[in-house]
């Protein structure tokens, strides 16, 4: 007898019916391997190796959020996926020109305009009552500094926390991005999509962050259109739907994830700069699909809804898998900053990304990070506080500026310039996946 669907759920099954060129042949009945509650199982939360024993089980207890990472593990993105599923009529490189002209110049230039397009882009363009415009512009103010300064050194390090589970770093290894050259355009496009969002007026209707939001949601759902429609590259039972909504979060909610775990160690709410920050991380999910119920907003609720994630997420590292993108992301060339500074940064960052990941993902757990190729030896250490001085020094000069009436505006206009140079040392971003480069990927018939 088949269990009755809860409401968040029901909206989960709902994909087969509107998206079939999707969806039709998973069983949202069904939950994937990669999901468990499980007493006992070994989790993404324990591989992290920080947390008390005790801590999944309470996570547990609270049947309301499990249920909402639950449906979310399986839910896509409705209006981006409905756009990716015309690729077969119009052609991917179509629909990429016409959603940057419609991000550009608005739907009304597109010729001959889809009407999932337009849905597309009205839905993003929609203000939510639960966001504060205000912080959203002060927390982008906030963040240029860390942007300028201190993101190009550990940006590697983030992406190395995305590999650490098979179930999740599938994807990834579909789309090609174990070769050096490929990781390396992921990694600058993520460093493009998080530095541009806190530029002023980024995010407004026609703002280069609102408009790299669209590309990146595009981009997953052509992900997913082309991993469930190519025979024999991806296996539901096994991993559920490419790029669900709760693998979204840990990307666009980390720097929140810490600024959380830091406010609860000191028995605190967010400071109002800390929650200025964790608005404007709200708000660039929210342009990127996910809902309210995945976005909360106090110091608790954060860190409970992603270590709900981990601890039903089942756990799981595939050197074929893991192994490679970590490898391949390692020895991706991220380009060179000019001047003797720009060198010393340049030959810090791939230390201060390992140390970066160590303490943040793992703990600090150098013997675990090392079993899965992360090694750190002295002269990391080394490079890293030669990097952070390099980074700090300008860092904590420019956030004093900051607050002085006189040279705040000077010393943000300044940080802006240094984000603008550091977008093009970037170089241009396509945020474009093309089918021609996808490959099986080991572990999609479930091994």
């Amino acid at each position: 007898m088949q269990q009755e669907r809860t409401p968040a759920m029901q909206r989960v099954a709902a994909q087969k019916e509107r998206l079939p060129g999707f969806y039709g042949r998973i069983d949202f009945d069904a939950m994937p391997e990669r999901f468990t509650v499980a007493p006992g199982e070994r989790t993404a939360l324990e591989a992290l190796g920080a947390h008390d024993p005790s801590r999944r089980a309470k996570l547990l207890a609270n049947h309301v959020l499990v249920e909402r990472i639950r449906a979310y593990t399986l839910h896509g993105d409705p209006v981006a996926d409905a756009y990716a599923q015309l690729i077969p009529r119009h052609g991917f490189r179509t629909l990429v020109s016409m959603l940057e002209q419609a991000c550009d110049k608005g739907v009304e230039a597109v010729a001959e305009t889809p009407p999932e397009l337009g849905a597309f882009l009205d839905e993003m363009s929609a203000r939510p009552d639960w966001i504060d415009m205000q912080l959203v512009q002060e927390g982008a103010q906030a963040s240029r500094n860390v942007m300028a300064h201190i993101a190009p050194l550990v940006i590697r390090g983030a992406f190395f926390g995305t590999f650490t589970n098979k179930y999740a770093a599938l994807p990834m290894a579909l789309t090609g991005a174990l070769s050096h050259e490929t990781a390396a355009r992921r990694v600058l496009e993520t460093a493009t999509f998080f530095t541009v969002t806190t530029l002023p007026g980024a995010l407004e209707r026609h703002g280069a962050g609102f408009k790299a939001a669209a590309m990146v949601r595009l981009m997953h759902s052509m992900v997913r259109f082309h991993a469930l429609t190519k025979p024999g590259h991806w296996d539901p039972a096994v991993f559920g739907i490419p790029i669900p909504q709760v693998d979204q979060m840990p990307a666009g909610l980390k720097a929140s994830y810490l600024l959380a775990q830091r406010a609860l160690k000191a028995g605190r709410d967010f400071h109002r700069a800390e929650r200025a920050q964790v608005e404007l991380a709200r708000y660039r999910c929210f342009l990127l699909g996910l809902p309210r119920e995945l976005l909360p907003e106090t110091p608790q609720e954060l860190v409970d809804v992603l270590d709900t994630r981990s601890a039903t997420l089942r756990d799981g590292f595939d050197d074929a898998t893991c192994g490679s993108l970590i490898r391949s992301t390692m020895a991706a060339d991220l380009g060179r900053d000019t001047g003797l500074v720009g060198r010393v940064r340049s030959a810090a960052e791939p230390s201060a990304a390992k140390l970066y990941f160590v303490r943040n993902y793992f703990g600090g757990d150098r013997a675990r990070a090392a079993a899965i190729g992360i090694r750190v030896g002295p002269g990391d250490h080394l490079w890293n506080a030669v990097g952070l001085l390099f980074s700090l020094v300008p860092m904590v000069g420019y956030g004093i500026a900051s607050r002085m009436g006189p040279l705040k505006g000077i010393a943000d206009r300044i940080v802006t310039r240094k984000i603008e140079r550091l977008l093009a040392r970037y170089g241009h971003s396509h945020f474009t996946t093309d089918a021609a480069t996808y490959r099986p990927a080991t572990g999609a018939s479930g091994g």
